[in-house]
């Protein structure tokens, strides 16, 4: 995206190519094989669709006068950049997430009113009956 031409930049920008290859082959049916420089050249077009979305979100924030980038943003971006078909998918995506987030702060351990000060001295307490334990049975 640079007007170098070059992938000066691109070094610190990536998606974990063994995921990207994991779906690949999920993707495809199972007679179907894909070369590995196929692909590399998905994850390279991977790595530039995040590239566009994420610069045009980011546009689209700052025209809002936000400093951090909120689905809606994306959304927005999406559409500016003729992929409306995406968005359904997209936001049933965000919704699913935001119900993950609030069934993870549901499930966040109980702490039994203990403070965090009582809480370390507890697991300080048994972590040193463990290593009794295990010394004793040596």
């Amino acid at each position: 995206m640079s007007d170098s031409g070059g992938n000066a930049g691109d070094d610190d920008v990536g998606l974990p190519k063994a995921t990207v290859f994991k779906l690949i082959q999920e993707m495809l049916p199972e007679d179907i094989g894909c070369s590995k420089e196929a692909k590399d050249i998905i994850v390279e077009c991977c790595v530039e669709w995040v590239k566009l979305i994420s610069t045009q979100s980011n546009t689209v924030c700052d025209e809002s006068s936000k400093k951090t980038i909120s689905p809606e943003h994306v959304v927005e971006a999406l559409k500016q950049l003729g992929f409306e078909d995406f968005i359904s998918e997209v936001e049933e995506s965000n919704k699913d997430f935001k119900q993950s987030q609030k069934e993870r702060t549901r499930t966040q351990p109980d702490t039994n009113g203990m403070s965090q000060e009582e809480l370390l001295a507890l697991q300080e307490r048994l972590f040193a009956s463990s290593q009794a334990r295990f010394e004793a049975g040596q």
